[in-house]
C-alpha cells in the first residue's frame, strides 16, 4: 500500500466537479450573454445620445429622434437576449464516454 502523500480520489467527485466546470464554461461563453450585453451597452448609449439631440440634429432626420428610437430598440433587444439566456440556459456538453484512441 503506497501513500504518495495525496488523498484517496473519488471518481464520483472527480466527476461532478468535472460537470461543474462544463456548466460554467457553457454558461460563460453563451453567445446570447455576449449579444445581449453589447446591445444593452450600445443601447444605453445610443439612447442617451438621442435624449440631448440638438434641434439641428432633429431636423437632419426630418423630425424623427432616430437616435433615442434606435438606442431604445438596441436596450429592449438586449435585455430580451439577456432574459432568454437567463430562462433557459445553455446545457453542458455530455461528456465523452469514450475517447477516440482509448
Amino acid at each position: 500500500m503506497s501513500n504518495d502523500g495525496q488523498p484517496a480520489q473519488d471518481p464520483l467527485i472527480d466527476e461532478t466537479q468535472a460537470e461543474q466546470r462544463r456548466s460554467a464554461a457553457a454558461r460563460l461563453f453563451d453567445i446570447r450573454r455576449v449579444i445581449g450585453g453589447l446591445f444593452v451597452a450600445y443601447g444605453i448609449i445610443v439612447t442617451l445620445i438621442g435624449i440631448f439631440d440638438s434641434r439641428a440634429e432633429i431636423d437632419k432626420a426630418q423630425g424623427v429622434r432616430i437616435n433615442l428610437w434606435a438606442g431604445l430598440v438596441m436596450l429592449v433587444f438586449g435585455l430580451l437576449m439577456l432574459l432568454w439566456q437567463w430562462r433557459r440556459p445553455a446545457e453542458p456538453p455530455a461528456p465523452n464516454e469514450q475517447q477516440p484512441g482509448a
